[in-house]
């Protein structure tokens, strides 16, 4: 079906407390329609991947690692209470130590709540944490902490009106529950399962070399990399963070094996840049050896840490799993990479990548509650199912059909923005609007987080892109000067 059939939606659960999931939960809850919203998250807070978790003995990579088809996620313990009872579930966080956003604040801000003025441009991970706590502040009456999703499915996949079963389990009593919601949002995030993947003679590698090769997962701190031949492997946002703090510390200089150029990229210093990995050379021919696409071979690593992503998977949702997910790379069978076309009451929020997250989940959270509120209208799923088609022919089948390059990531927010605005402006939530400043100061931002990597210590003085040389009046006047002086000419 396409549009949602009568009855109304009435009861909803929302699958992770996380920043998404906070979101989502306020926009429905400003329809001022539902009777009954409950959101359940595993851990004992709310901010999702934004809590840190140090390492357990447990915490290694499958390598490779290409399966989305991974149990549910299993909690280790932390000790609580003056009894010394492990009672606090803690989840493998993709956070590590010294993690500072490649967003500067301006941009990764909720509509509705400012970061502190008196943060670092880029803020580090625990003021993210701090601030994802007091966003949250007015919804968690609604979650349910501890409590672990372990089934979603329709009561009758063949019914007029969508039924949804959730069966969920408390981590710390172990006790089973089940409720039925008339639709579902799912925000758990897809920082869960590593991607690691194949390459010829990487198995056998493994097991000569046991724990050489992990994932960004499970970094933590760049000492550990001390003295160590260091090969980090993929230049995106963790990639080039994660290699600009082990170069200090590592034999220089740092190996970065990467399939094309990164835009985030700040001066080499301490770096070489290498192509893809073609093979691990086995272990009886060369001493912890690879060989990369223009036939340099490097031996004796001590350590390669993959930076290559993540797999979608939803272990919770598997009478759907195989229409949602094959090979993980990307969520099959949505309408705008939110509603599963085949039943729009189970929506899915931040699936796309290279975005800017907390301002995403809000305008996409802002159309879900205007669609089930019955505020909007969806498309047959004929037209939905062509949408996904025509993405596809444009980007892929894989992990580009939800990247979204800039500018593409403003262009698909302010779209979800304009869907939204299609309703009655006095009832309900609404998300910002990207305007040309924040766009401009979207187009600049690498350029941005290069210079304020580049400052070293004093970079934790800079709370404002002006104080980095970034003026947007200053360039809208320098323009003008400029298209004055071509006039002249003329």
């Amino acid at each position: 079906m396409g549009s949602l059939p009568d009855p109304p939606i009435r009861r909803i659960a929302i699958v992770g407390g996380g920043p998404a999931g906070v979101a989502a939960a306020k926009y429905l809850i400003a329809e001022n329609c539902f009777e009954n919203i409950d959101i359940y998250e595993q851990q004992a807070t709310t901010g999702g991947a934004w809590n840190y978790s140090e390492l357990t003995p447990e915490n290694k990579v499958d390598v490779p690692q290409t399966n989305p088809n991974q149990p549910l996620d299993q909690p280790s313990w932390r000790v609580n209470g003056i009894n010394g009872t492990p009672s606090v579930s803690v989840f493998t966080s993709p956070m590590y130590d010294r993690l500072e956003t490649n967003i500067p604040k301006p941009l990764m801000r909720y509509s509705d709540t400012p970061f502190p003025t008196d943060c670092q441009l880029f803020p580090h991970r625990d003021v993210v944490t701090d601030y994802l706590e007091r966003y949250a502040e007015e919804v968690k009456s609604l979650i349910q902490f501890q409590t672990q999703v372990i089934d979603v499915r329709l009561q009758n996949p063949h019914a007029i009106h969508d039924v949804w079963t959730v069966q969920s389990e408390n981590i710390v009593s172990g006790k089973r529950s089940t409720a039925s919601y008339d639709a579902v949002v799912v925000s758990n995030g897809h920082y869960t399962i590593p991607f690691v993947p194949s390459v010829p003679g990487m198995e056998e590698w493994n097991s000569a070399f046991p724990s050489t090769i992990s994932h960004s997962k499970f970094f933590r701190r760049p000492e550990e990399f001390l003295n160590k031949k260091v090969l980090v492997v993929g230049n995106a946002a963790s990639g080039v963070d994660i290699a600009a703090q082990i170069v200090p510390y590592c034999a220089p200089p740092l190996l970065m094996s990467s399939r094309s150029e990164s835009f985030l990229l700040s001066s080499p210093t301490g770096r070489e840049e290498l192509p893809e990995i073609t093979e691990f050379i086995s272990p009886s021919v060369n001493n912890r050896a690879v060989r990369f696409s223009n036939g340099r071979v490097e031996a004796d690593i001590d350590a390669i840490v993959y930076c290559t992503g993540y797999l979608y998977s939803y272990p919770f949702l598997p009478s759907l799993h195989s229409q949602l997910i094959s090979d993980g790379l990307r969520v099959q069978n949505l309408f705008q990479h939110i509603f599963y076309i085949e039943h729009p009451s189970l929506a899915f929020l931040t699936l796309p990548m290279r975005i800017l997250p907390f301002p995403l989940c809000e305008a996409q959270a802002a159309v879900v509650a205007r669609v089930w509120s019955n505020r909007l209208r969806l498309p047959s799923a004929k037209s939905m199912h062509e949408w996904e088609v025509g993405v596809i022919s444009e980007k892929g089948d894989g992990k580009g059909f939800h990247a979204q390059n800039f500018p593409e990531d403003f262009d698909y927010h302010n779209f979800l923005y304009d869907w939204a605005a299609q309703t009655d402006s006095k009832v309900g939530k609404m998300p910002h609007r990207w305007d040309e400043k924040e766009r401009w100061l979207r187009q600049q931002f690498p350029a941005i987080k290069k210079a304020f990597a580049d400052l070293g210590e004093e970079r934790h003085h800079v709370t404002r892109v002006e104080e980095l040389g970034f003026d947007y009046d200053a360039s809208l006047e320098k323009e003008r000067k400029i298209e004055d002086g071509i006039k002249q000419q003329a």
